[in-house]
């Protein structure tokens, strides 16, 4: 059986701590592979090899930094394919998704390339008389990034390749479920011309969370994953004295009005909503229409759709929808259909009958599912489901649609499809929401914008890649400068007004 461990210091380590569990293929449910999880002595390890490579690092200009990243950007790019094949089978994910995982992370690399411009400081002539003033952003230090299952190489490409750019050394700790995308981009880093020590990942579960956020070299931390991790990452991280982004849970909502081609609302519910098996964390999981009318015509259309999608194993080409990530996945989701059932939610497409293809009988499948009358009091509505189950709740007028928005504890994503300018840009600017989307299911910003929701999802001050990661993985210096010019100055006991 494979083993997975770790990287430190430019090179594939094992573990020494004596603790593993199985890593599964979800279409198979076989367990071909173990990860080793790390002791706080191996995070130790890797920390320490981080802030060994930082002052080199950090001094190197962003030019060669860049330009290292940039040959890490044609590696991936020759190579997606096969990072892609690895995310599959750990995952379960189809290779098309798995595809755009890979090239969306790729485009924070893109960015994070444009280093010596996203750099640059302010500086202004004269200030005062003889004193001139500018401002530079220059790294924190060690850097770590805890991540999630559903996306094993994106989300992590939201997080070091700013990092490193910005001058950081990186700690990644990845999910322990698909861990293999993080030890080829650590080898690919290497490759690329990475020093040694300047991105690292240890393999592990809590404990090895627990090391990175006490530990007093790592400067920083980025999350992503659920509310209520997000929130314990947040505490833990600040009480300990470091700068947090925590990227939690999400329960987005796409409003129909009675003006939007309705098709096109479909067609983009579809992939929304069951893409990647619905574990994502800018899935549409409410499809909110504006009157009955609309949600008759709607689900009129969802359900040959649905019932037509093709569910299997990436290992075929031509799924449209893979497995969940594990059993405990699969009963948590099926659960929560029954729930709304007993609720008194009407089960349209019931995914839990689905018969898996030959040869896949154990593996993790849940079929897709489209839930009618749902009602904000159901537990199927208030909490995050992750799994390929789209709830309709009917709303009578536009405020009515809002206003359920409003009342979730989620605010990460968002989208309102309408023919109508007016009502779109309303929606736009008074949502309390951080990402919207108009006409547009899955409103993810490019990578020169940046990722992050509001309310419970996001805990921390910045989101994620854009500008707002150069900040976050940066921080502001000053320098007020006057040189001698031959002319005295008496001492000065008043506040300096540089006049």
């Amino acid at each position: 059986m494979t083993e997975i461990g770790h990287y430190i210091d430019g090179a594939r380590i094992a573990g020494t701590s004596g603790r593993s569990q199985p890593v599964f293929n979800p279409a198979t449910g076989e367990a071909a592979k173990t990860v080793m999880l790390a002791s706080e002595a191996e995070v130790g390890q890797a920390v320490a090899a981080a802030a060994a490579a930082w002052p080199a690092w950090a001094k190197m200009p962003p030019l060669r930094r860049a330009r290292i990243l940039d040959r890490f950007k044609t590696i991936l790019w020759d190579r997606a394919d096969q990072l892609a094949e690895a995310i599959s089978l750990e995952h379960g994910k189809t290779h098309d998704d798995a595809l755009g995982e890979v090239t969306r992370g790729l485009e924070v690399v893109e960015f994070a390339v444009g280093a010596p411009h996203l750099l640059k400081g302010d500086f202004t002539e004269d200030v005062g008389t003889g004193v001139d003033s500018n401002s530079v952003r220059q790294p924190l230090g060690v850097v770590a990034g805890i991540t999630p299952f559903n996306f094993p190489a994106m989300v992590p490409m939201w997080m070091f390749p700013v990092a490193l750019a910005c001058g950081n050394t990186f700690v990644l700790k990845p999910s322990e479920r698909d861990p293999s995308a993080s030890l080829m981009i650590a080898d690919w880093l290497t490759e690329a011309g990475l020093p040694n020590g300047v991105f690292n990942v240890v393999q592990g579960d809590k404990a090895a969370v627990d090391a990175l956020l006490t530990h007093p070299d790592v400067k920083a931390v980025s999350f992503v994953g659920s509310t209520p991790i997000a929130q314990y990452i947040h505490q833990t991280g600040t009480a300990h004295g470091k700068r947090v982004q925590a990227l939690g849970g999400a329960k987005n909502h796409m409003v129909i009005l009675p003006d939007a081609d309705l098709d096109m609302a479909a067609n983009a519910l579809m992939g929304a909503a069951y893409g990647s098996a619905g574990e994502r964390c800018m899935a549409i999981s409410v499809a909110v229409p504006v009157t009955d009318a609309v949600a008759d015509a709607l689900i009129e259309r969802l359900v040959p759709k649905i019932e037509a999608l093709k569910v299997g194993p990436a290992a075929d080409r031509a799924s449209d929808m893979g497995p969940v990530v594990t059993k405990a996945a699969q009963e948590r989701i099926l659960g929560y259909i029954d729930k709304g059932e007993a609720e008194g939610a009407k089960i349209v497409v019931d995914g839990r009958g689905f018969t898996p293809p030959q040869g896949y009988e154990n593996g993790y499948f849940v079929g897709p599912t489209l839930i009618d009358n749902v009602t904000p009091d159901m537990t199927i509505w208030r909490e995050e489901i992750f799994g390929p189950v789209l709830s309709v709740v009917r709303r009578p007028d536009y405020d009515a649609a809002v206003d359920l928005i409003h009342a979730h504890d989620y605010a990460n994503g968002v989208a309102i499809f309408t023919r109508d300018g007016d009502a779109a840009r309303t929606f736009a600017h008074d949502v309390e929401v951080g990402m919207v989307g108009v006409n547009v299911p899955i409103p993810v910003p490019m990578a020169f914008h940046s990722f992050g929701g509001w309310k419970q999802s996001l805990f921390g001050d910045h989101h994620m890649h854009g500008m707002e990661g150069v900040r976050f993985y940066t921080r502001l210096k000053t320098i007020t400068t006057r040189w001698p010019t031959g002319v005295r100055t008496d001492a000065e006991f008043v506040m300096p007004t540089m006049g």
